[in-house]
C-alpha cells in the first residue's frame, strides 16, 4: 500500500518512506491511498488471539515492504516483558455496559508506548529497506507523554538521535522527571517557554526550513518524528480499537457483529483518530466520543463545525490534552472530503487566522461518527472520586475527563450502548491530582506522592515510575520558541 499528502504533493510514497519522511515536503500527513477491509468472520478470529498476533493482522496490509513474517517479529518484540501484563492492553471492566481500556501498561506507564515501543522497530528497519545510510533525528514536541514514551523507546538505538522539547510548566511533576533524567547518550530534552503549542509550531517549522535540512543533509543527518503526524506512530493504535472490541466478544457484553462506542480522552486527536480508522477497516462502532478538558476547541468543532484556537489557553490537572492545535484532525478532514486542496486551504487559514469552518455536508460526515462534550478539572476530580469509591478502581485525570463525557454523553442521549472509556495513564503519572480527588492531602513533590498513593489505596504504582527520584537530571534547559532551531543545530552539529 502507497501513501500520499493530505494536501496534495504530487505523488505517492511506500509504507517505508512515509515513516521515513514523518511529514510530507509540502507540509501534508502521509495518508495509506486506502482501507484494508476486515469482515466480520477475520475479527471472530482475532478473538482467539492474544494482543500481539492480533496487532500484526491490523498492521500488515499496510506494510507493503515488510513480509508478514516481519511484521510478526516488530510485534512480538514491541509487546513483550516490556508490558507489566500478558495482555499488553487488557480491559478492566466495572458493569456490564462500561470497560476501562487500560493502554498503560508498557514501560513509561502511559498509552504512547503502544506506539512507541513500535515505532524505532519500524523506522530502523524501514532505513534498512530503503538503504539509507544517514543517521535520523527524531524531533518531538510533548505535551507530557509521548516525550517520555519516544525517549524511552529511540534511546541508544544505533543510528538515531532523538530531541524532545516541552512546555515549561505545561507537565505534570512526575512527566518531568520522567523526561529529565532519561538515559542514553543520542538523546537531549528541553523546556520551551510557552505552551505545547508553541513548541508544536516549533518542530513543524524545523522540519519545513530547507536551509537547516541542507545543513544536516551535509552533516550526515535528516530529521524525522515521533509525534502521531508521523504514520508509524498512528498504525499500532488502530490495533488496539480491535484489540478491545474482541475482549467485549469474549466477556460476553458483545455478539460478534453488534457495535459499541469508544470515548476518547483528545487532545492532538491521534488516539481517536486510530479509533475511526478501525471502522473504516470494518470494525463495529457506533460513535467516538471526543472528550476534551477545558481547552475545549475539538468539542466546539464536532458541534459547530468552526475550529477557532483564538481563546484562552488554560493549563488543566489533564496536560496532556492541553493543546489547541489538533494536528491529526486534518488526515480526519482529507478522508472526509477527499480533496487536498481543501484541505490546504483550510490548514492555511488556521495558520494564517488562527481559525476555519467547513462546510455543511464535511460536517454532517463528522457528526456520523463523532459526538463531542468537555469537563473541568474540577468534574474530573469528581469523576476520579466516584469510580474510586463505587468500584475500587483508581483513574487518572485523563481518563476521568473521558469517564465523565461519556457518562454526560448518555444522559443526554439515552445511548447505553456498550463503550469503552479509553484509559490513557497510570494514576501514578498525576498522584497529586488523583490523591486530592479521594480527600487525602496532596502538598509534596511528585516523587513523594507516589508512595503516598500507594498506602492510601492499597494499590502498587508501576515499577518505572516507582524509584524516579532517586535518578539524577541530566537536562534543566529552557528556550524561547524561536531558539528551538539553534538547540537543534547545536545538538546535531555540535553536540
Amino acid at each position: 500500500m502507497d501513501y500520499k499528502s493530505t494536501r496534495g504533493e504530487p505523488g505517492s510514497v511506500s509504507a517505508a518512506e512515509a515513516i521515513i519522511r514523518g511529514l510530507a515536503p509540502d507540509g501534508g500527513l502521509y495518508v495509506p491511498e486506502a482501507f484494508p477491509q476486515f469482515s466480520a468472520e477475520d475479527i471472530a478470529a482475532m478473538c482467539a488471539l492474544g494482543y500481539r498476533e492480533r496487532a500484526a493482522r491490523v498492521m500488515a496490509p499496510f506494510l507493503g515492504d515488510f513480509t508478514r513474517e516481519e511484521v510478526d517479529g516488530l510485534c512480538a518484540a514491541a509487546y513483550g516483558d516490556n508490558f507489566d501484563s500478558q495482555d499488553i492492553a487488557p480491559v478492566r471492566f466495572i458493569d456490564e455496559l462500561t470497560g476501562f481500556l487500560e493502554l498503560w501498561h508498557g514501560p513509561t506507564s502511559a498509552f504512547k508506548d503502544m506506539a512507541l515501543q513500535m515505532l524505532p522497530r519500524l523506522l530502523t528497519a524501514s532505513l534498512k529497506k530503503r538503504g539509507v545510510e544517514r543517521g535520523v533525528c527524531i524531533l518531538v514536541a510533548t505535551s507530557g507523554d509521548t516525550g517520555k514514551a519516544a525517549l524511552e523507546g529511540f534511546a541508544d538505538v544505533p543510528g538515531t538521535r532523538i530531541m524532545v522539547f516541552y512546555p515549561e510548566g505545561g507537565v505534570s511533576d512526575v512527566q518531568r522527571l520522567q523526561m529529565v533524567t532519561q538515559r542514553g547518550e543520542n538523546v537531549r530534552v528541553c523546556a520551551v517557554e510557552g505552551n505545547f503549542d508553541d513548541a508544536q509550531s516549533g518542530v513543524k517549522s524545523i522540519f519545513t526550513d530547507k536551509a537547516l535540512a541542507g545543513e544536516l543533509a551535509g552533516r550526515g543527518w535528516f530529521l524525522s518524528s515521533a509525534n502521531s503526524i508521523n504514520w508509524g506512530r498512528l498504525l499500532p493504535q488502530i490495533a488496539y480499537y480491535f484489540s478491545c472490541y474482541c475482549d467485549y466478544v469474549n466477556a460476553g457484553l458483545l455478539i460478534c457483529g453488534d457495535a459499541m462506542n469508544f470515548c476518547v480522552p483528545t487532545g492532538n486527536f491521534g488516539n481517536i483518530l486510530a479509533g475511526w480508522i478501525a471502522k473504516q477497516m470494518g470494525l463495529p462502532v457506533g460513535k467516538f466520543i471526543c472528550a476534551s478538558n477545558e481547552n475545549n476547541v475539538l468539542t466546539d468543532f464536532i458541534n459547530t463545525g468552526v475550529y477557532d484556537r483564538r481563546r484562552e489557553f488554560h493549563l488543566t490537572n489533564s496536560p496532556s490534552m492541553d493543546i489547541l492545535v489538533s494536528s491529526n484532525l486534518e488526515r480526519l478532514l482529507y478522508f472526509i472530503s477527499a480533496d487536498a486542496g481543501r484541505v490546504s486551504g483550510w490548514m492555511s487559514q488556521l495558520a494564517g487566522c488562527g481559525r476555519y469552518e467547513v462546510d455543511a455536508e464535511a460536517l454532517a460526515a463528522i457528526q456520523r461518527d463523532f459526538a463531542a462534550g468537555f469537563c473541568t478539572g474540577e468534574g474530573a476530580c469528581a469523576e476520579i472520586a466516584r469510580v474510586w469509591a463505587e468500584h475500587g478502581y483508581l483513574i487518572d485525570t485523563h481518563t476521568a475527563v473521558a469517564g465523565a463525557v461519556l457518562a454526560a454523553y448518555r444522559c443526554g442521549t439515552g445511548d447505553d450502548t456498550p463503550a469503552a472509556v479509553v484509559s490513557t495513564a497510570s494514576p501514578y503519572k498525576f498522584c497529586s491530582s488523583v490523591l486530592a480527588s479521594i480527600g487525602v492531602n496532596s502538598a509534596a513533590p511528585g516523587n513523594e506522592l507516589i508512595a503516598r498513593l500507594e498506602k492510601e489505596t492499597g494499590t502498587r504504582a508501576p515499577a518505572p515510575l516507582a524509584n524516579l527520584d532517586a535518578r539524577a537530571v541530566r537536562f534543566t534547559g529552557c528556550v524561547k520558541p524561536e531558539a528551538m532551531r539553534a538547540g537543534v543545530e547545536d545538538f546535531l552539529c555540535r553536540g
